[in-house]
C-alpha cells in the first residue's frame, strides 16, 4: 500500500494501509493471445477539448468494503467488478445486482496485515479468462510480510467461491525488515506477460538500498511469463527482459530506481505504453510515462526523487534516469499518488479519449495527464477537482470506464468526465490612480490571453460601493445604477493575441473606494 509511516505526515489517523510499453512479441498468458478492454473508436488528440475543459466527477454505486485496494474486471462478458479487500477476500460487484455479500475468494488465513501497508494488495485474471480461468494476485504473506504472488486455476470462469486451497506459488520476494513500501499491484501487458510492482523494501530513504541494486526484486517492476513453467520454478523469464544475462542481475526485472509503485497500468485500448505513479518519499509525487519498448528504463530512486536529486551517494556516473511526465509537492497537493489508466471507454470518448486519469490519497485530487501530439513536445497536465476522500484504486471495467474505491469509507464509485465552459481568453485588472476626499482617477488594462485578435472591446462592471464614472479617455463610457460599461475608442479597438491596452476615468465618490469584484469583455466573464 501506499505511504511513509517513518515520516509521520499520514494525513489521517489510521490511513490506509495500503496505499510496459508495447513490447517484442511473446507467449501470452496461457499460452493464449493477450486482450484488454475493447478499443473504442479512436477519437484524435486534437478532437478532445484541451485539458482546461475538462471536468471529473464521481457517482458512489456501492459501499460496505473493508478498506479495498484493488480493482479489475475480467474479460469474461460478465460485466463484473472483482475487488480484493485488505484483509484477505475478494469481493464481486455487478451493475445490476450491487456487491455480493460473501467474498469470491478467502485467504485471510495466510494474508499478513500487521502494519499500515501490508495486506491483499491486487488481482488480475489470466487474458481471454473463459478459456485460461486463472486469477493471480499479491498479498503480503503471514508470517514475515513475504511479498507473494500467487495464482488459482478455476474449474469455470464462474467459479464460486474459489478454493482456496487452489494456491499456487508463483514467485515470492522477502520483505520482512518494514511494514511499508510492498508495492503489489500486478496486470498483463499487451504483449501477454505478467507486470507486477514491489516497492523498496520500506523504512525511509531506501535504507535497504534497494532502488539502483539489480540484485534485488525490491523498487522493481518485473516482466514475468506465467503461461509456462522454468527450471523448476512456476514461471519463465521472457528472453527479451533487459537484464537477462547481466551478472548479478535478477532477469526478472523489466524497470528499476522506484520507490513505491503502488499502481501501475497499460494503455492496452491505445499505443501499449507503461504508466507508473511512485509514491514519494517526502517531497515530490511523480508520474511515469515509458512510451514504445523501454525495457530497463530507470527512474532514478534513491539517486532522484521526482524531478531532483535527493541523495547524490546514490546516483551514478553516466546512468541516464528517466524523468517524470508529472510531479507535484508532497504535502502541498497530497501525500500519496494514486495510479490510474488512460480513458479508452466509448461513454466519454468524444471529450477524454487518450487522457489518463490518477489521484490522491490525502488530497483526493484528479490529475490528468496527456502526452504530446509530436515526440518531443511537452505533456499536457492539470489538476481538477476533488474526487473523494481517501481513494486508493482506480480501476476500468471491461468497456474502459473507470472507477474508484476508497479506504476506510469502503466505497465504491463510477468515475464520469464532462466539459466546463472555455476560461476567459483575457485578463482584466484595475487600480486607482489618485483619491481624494470626493472622488478618484482609475485605470483599467485588458490583456489578450488568447489565440484570437480581439476586434472591439466592451468592458463591463458593478461598483460595489457609491462609485460613479464620470469621464472616460481611450474609452467612450457610461454608467447605468451601479453598472459600467466601456466600449472602445476609434484608434484602439484591437488587441492581438498576448497584447494589451488600457484606458482610464474620473469618478465621483465620497466613501470607502472597494474595487469592482468581476469583469466581463463582449458580454463574456474575464479573470
Amino acid at each position: 500500500m501506499l505511504r511513509r509511516s517513518s515520516l509521520r505526515r499520514l494525513c489521517v489517523a489510521g490511513v490506509a494501509a495500503l496505499l510496459a510499453p508495447l513490447v517484442a512479441t511473446g507467449p501470452s498468458a496461457a499460452g493464449q493471445p493477450a486482450s484488454g478492454p475493447p478499443a473504442p473508436d479512436r477519437v484524435g488528440a486534437a478532437a478532445v477539448p484541451p485539458l482546461d475543459q475538462l471536468t471529473v466527477s464521481t457517482t458512489q454505486v456501492a459501499f460496505g468494503l473493508q478498506r479495498p485496494t484493488a480493482i479489475f474486471a475480467p474479460d469474461d462478458g460478465s460485466g463484473r467488478l472483482l475487488i480484493t479487500e485488505k484483509q484477505g477476500t475478494i469481493r464481486v460487484y455487478r451493475p445490476d445486482t450491487g456487491l455480493a455479500a460473501e467474498p469470491l475468494l478467502d485467504i485471510r488465513d495466510r494474508v499478513d496485515t500487521s502494519g499500515n501497508e501490508r495486506g491483499l494488495l491486487g488481482v488480475v485474471t489470466s487474458p481471454n479468462f473463459t478459456q485460461t480461468r486463472t486469477l493471480y494476485v499479491t498479498y503480503t504473506a503471514l508470517p514475515e510480510g513475504t511479498v507473494t504472488l500467487s495464482r488459482f486455476t478455476l474449474d469455470t470462469a464462474g467459479q464460486t467461491p474459489i478454493p482456496a486451497a487452489r494456491e499456487q506459488v508463483v514467485l515470492t520476494q522477502p520483505h520482512a525488515e518494514f511494514s511499508n513500501h510492498n508495492g503489489g499491484n500486478v496486470a498483463f501487458g499487451p504483449d501477454g506477460y505478467l507486470y507486477w510492482s514491489i516497492g523498496d523494501g520500506g523504512g525511509a530513504d531506501d535504507v535497504l538500498n534497494s532502488g539502483q541494486n539489480l540484485g534485488t526484486l525490491l523498487g522493481k517492476i518485473l516482466r514475468l511469463d506465467v503461461s509456462r513453467s522454468c527450471n523448476g520454478r512456476n514461471y519463465c523469464v521472457p528472453a527479451d527482459n533487459p537484464f537477462v544475462g547481466t551478472a548479478g542481475a535478477r532477469p526478472e526485472i523489466w524497470a528499476y530506481g522506484l520507490r513505491n509503485p503502488w499502481k501501475f497500468s497499460h494503455d492496452l485500448g491505445g499505443d501499449g505504453s507503461l504508466w507508473i505513479a511512485d509514491v514519494g518519499q517526502g517531497t515530490f509525487e511523480e508520474i511515469d510515462h515509458l512510451p514504445g519498448n523501454r525495457g530497463g528504463a530507470n527512474f532514478g530512486w534513491s539517486c532522484r526523487e521526482g524531478p531532483q536529486v535527493f541523495n547524490p551517494d546514490r546516483c551514478q556516473d553516466g546512468a541516464t534516469y528517466v524523468e517524470p511526465v508529472h510531479s507535484y509537492r508532497t504535502s502541498v497537493d497530497g501525500c500519496a499518488v494514486i495510479g490510474g489508466y488512460v480513458y479508452r471507454g466509448r461513454a466519454y470518448a468524444d471529450i477524454a479519449a487518450g487522457t489518463y486519469l490518477a489521484t490522491d490519497y490525502c488530497s483526493g485530487t484528479a490529475f490528468v495527464v496527456r502526452p504530446p501530439a509530436s515526440p518531443g513536445g511537452a505533456y499536457a497536465t492539470r489538476a481538477l477537482t476533488e474526487l473523494t476522500i481517501q481513494p486508493t484504486s482506480l480501476g476500468q471495467d471491461a468497456n474502459g470506464e473507470l472507477y474508484l474505491v476508497n479506504d476506510l469509507p469502503g466505497q465504491l464509485h463510477r468515475i464520469s468526465f464532462g466539459t466546463a465552459a472555455p476560461p476567459p481568453a483575457c485578463t482584466i485588472s484595475y487600480r486607482v490612480d489618485q483619491q481624494w476626499g470626493t472622488g478618484f482617477t482609475a485605470t483599467v488594462v485588458i490583456t489578450n490571453t488568447g489565440t484570437a485578435p480581439i476586434n472591439g472591446w466592451t468592458v463591463g462592471w458593478s461598483f460595489p460601493a457609491a462609485q460613479r464614472a464620470d469621464t472616460f479617455w481611450n474609452a467612450t463610457g457610461s454608467q447605468q445604477g451601479a453598472v459600467v460599461t466601456a466600449r472602445n475608442a476609434d484608434w484602439n479597438p484591437n488587441i492581438p493575441p498576448g497584447g494589451s491596452t488600457d484606458f482610464g476615468f474620473l469618478a465621483s465618490n465620497t466613501g470607502p473606494n472597494p474595487a469592482p469584484t468581476s469583469f466581463t469583455l463582449n458580454g463574456k466573464p474575464c479573470g
